[in-house]
């Protein structure tokens, strides 16, 4: 068993935990966790909430993946595992009357830091004033991104906070290629709108 697995690949880490490797599958919970909750926290907004989501994602994997047959990449599905289980958790808050806040500046690695930030838009050497004025612009994006309708924010979150290239939005969220590229594109012409810029 080797302790360096940083540069083994998932289908390599997949096949050790089907003959039986159990550190095998914590190397890909380590791997990806940080972003099973950054997708969970871009659709719930809520830190406690997303944390539960990502624990719930791996829990899940861990009695699907015996039967993962590697049709996708593991990434495509542990994507989409936690696409569904967040978008389950914010109907079941949403039908209990559970708060929502979709922030942009969520911590990356699941931390209470606030430097750790996806969307930092200010830049080192800025004026105080042109900070603080990007500072709030920053926040009221994020508050016009919560009032988004969920299909854009869904498909918005997961091209500018997971960096995810539109196929694979589209093959996420079930929906053709178009109609991601559209979805995205309303959702930042909303956003412009919103924030008159």
């Amino acid at each position: 068993m080797s302790n360096d697995t940083s540069s083994m690949a998932d289908r390599e880490l997949i096949e050790k935990f089907k003959n039986g490797e159990q550190w095998a599958f914590e190397s890909l919970v380590d791997k990806y966790s940080g972003r099973a909750y950054q997708i969970a926290y871009g659709v719930l907004g809520n830190r406690e909430d997303a944390e539960e989501v990502a624990q719930d994602v791996f829990i899940r994997i861990h009695r699907a993946l015996p039967k993962f047959r590697g049709d996708s990449e593991f990434t495509t599905w542990m994507y989409r595992i936690a696409m569904n289980l967040a978008r389950n958790k914010y109907r079941w808050n949403k039908s209990r009357g559970g708060q929502r806040n979709v922030s942009m500046d969520a911590p990356i690695d699941g931390s209470d830091d606030a430097n750790g930030r996806r969307f930092d838009v200010t830049e080192p050497g800025l004026s105080p004033d042109v900070r603080t004025t990007l500072d709030e612009l920053e926040r009221q994006a994020g508050e016009e991104m919560e009032k988004l309708p969920e299909l854009y924010r869904q498909a918005l979150v997961l091209r500018n906070v997971e960096e995810l290239n539109y196929e694979d939005i589209a093959d996420l969220l079930g929906c053709k290629l178009g109609t991601i590229k559209s979805r995205i594109a309303r959702a930042r012409e909303e956003l412009r709108k919103r924030l008159a810029l």
